[in-house]
């Protein structure tokens, strides 16, 4: 049997390639933009399995209107992929108040109003997969992406409570957690606070760390999650690309050690 997918943010990078991917095997798929323009493609090639929705996600109101326009239009919905997003550039002390809310409004809140308006319909149904793209900055975390690793963060946790409330009603949730990969990320969709000339060093350093690093190609993201989609008991996290695990690694060690080194002082602390 075909599967229903409402995936946010299809007009490039993952959304697009994983949209892709499901109409190509005969799946059905609600797909929103902010430019309903850059869909009109898919429109074309696909127009009795893809449905095209206007969707700014920070809107609470429209984002319950377009997950029920889409049960709706298709009768169920299976998989719910929670991708829009984007990653906000600078420094902790170079961020606006602004430009922290407004990354915080569209990588959580829109996630949650997403999974909230979603969950009614996959409850009564006895079951559905919610899918949340985060990131290896939702588990690790450098310098100049401090807001975006916020919104991550709190995703990942969000999630993680999220997956054992609803596991009763049959439904799943996994969070994704890519690396690098060749997508518009870092390009066009970013956004950068106005940078302070005393992290200039720290910068350029960060920079040149990164220059080395080989990018992934998003379309050869798709295999992947059609497994993860398809998979009788689909995992809570899976890395998408070579590179997370490593850093995931090293990182968890590090904590690991300090957690070890200073236990002694921990304990005491609790008392008798």
């Amino acid at each position: 049997m075909s599967k229903v997918w409402f995936i946010t943010g299809v007009s490039r990078g993952f959304g697009r390639e994983w949209a892709l991917a499901a109409l190509e095997r005969g799946d059905r798929v609600a797909g929103t933009a902010r430019d309903l323009s850059t869909l009109d493609e898919l429109v074309a090639k696909y127009p009795e399995t893809f449905l095209a929705l206007r969707l700014d996600v920070t809107d609470r109101a429209a984002d319950f209107a377009a997950v029920r326009q889409a049960a709706d239009h298709f009768g169920r919905l299976d998989i719910v992929v929670n991708n829009a997003g984007y990653g906000q550039f600078g420094m902790v002390e170079e961020l606006t108040e602004q430009e922290l809310r407004d990354q915080l409004e569209t990588n959580v809140f829109g996630a949650v109003w997403v999974t909230q308006a979603a969950l009614p319909i996959l409850r009564a149904q006895g079951s559905g997969h919610i899918l949340q793209v985060s990131s290896i900055g939702g588990i690790s975390a450098f310098q100049n992406l401090g807001a975006y690793h916020a919104s991550k963060w709190a995703l990942e946790g969000l999630s993680q409570s999220l997956a054992q409330e609803v596991a009763p009603f049959g439904v799943h949730v996994t969070l994704i957690e890519p690396g690098g990969f060749d997508t518009d990320w870092a390009g066009p969709s970013s956004r950068h606070a106005t940078p302070n000339p005393a992290y200039d060093g720290s910068r350029a350093a960060r920079a040149a760390q990164r220059s080395w690093v080989r990018r992934g190609d998003p379309g050869a993201t798709s295999q992947a999650i059609l497994a993860v989609v398809d998979a009788d008991e689909p995992p809570l996290r899976i890395f998408l690309g070579e590179i997370p695990l490593a850093i995931a690694t090293a990182d968890y060690e590090s904590r690991l050690e300090t957690w070890r080194k200073w236990q002694p002082i921990s304990v005491a602390a609790q008392g008798n």
